[in-house]
């Protein structure tokens, strides 16, 4: 019979997976080895959801309860913004991001989480009036982030979002 010898490092992580199992056990959770429970996704970097790749308002619902703390009420008042504001709105989520679109003209606008805020990015939104306040590397798009404790203009949101609607969007 052949030994398996575990470097010291891997013996270690496999302590702490172990411990992480255990005491969701004692919730009465299960949790995986990278340490999120079976009925919540993983968050990555910053706090955004880990969301599998889909079209329709399910996935996106999926994200906006997934989303940490203060930020998850923000996506459920963006969401139900855009649905006032464009009708027959479509969604998807893809790279773990929500997209809102338009049938056949592509995404106007895509959400991110991140540790102090969450980015909305309208992909034309150099054409838009006024500015969305922050620029990008790229050089149609504009975004803007709410923080947790900021006010949020809805009128000018969903003007934001309804100018963003008419334009040609991103084909992804």
């Amino acid at each position: 019979m052949m030994a398996v010898k575990k470097s010291a490092k891997s013996m270690k992580s496999s302590g702490k997976a172990t411990a992480k199992r255990t005491a969701a056990k004692k919730r009465g959770t299960a949790t995986s080895s990278a340490g999120e429970t079976a009925d919540s996704p993983r968050l990555l970097s910053g706090g955004n959801p880990q969301i599998a790749k889909g079209y329709g308002d399910a996935p996106v619902q999926a994200y906006i309860a997934a989303m940490p703390g203060w930020k998850s009420a923000v996506g459920r008042r963006l969401d139900a913004l855009v649905e006032r504001t464009v009708p027959g709105v479509h969604k998807a989520v893809k790279w773990n991001s929500p997209l809102y679109g338009i049938g056949g003209q592509g995404w106007f606008l895509g959400v991110h989480c991140y540790a102090r805020y969450v980015k909305f990015a309208f992909f034309r939104g150099a054409a838009l009036r006024p500015l969305p306040p922050v620029a990008s590397k790229t050089p149609q798009a504009r975004y803007f982030h709410i923080r947790e404790d900021d006010e949020i203009d809805e009128a000018q949101l969903a003007d934001w979002i309804r100018q963003a609607s008419r334009l040609p969007g991103e084909r992804m």
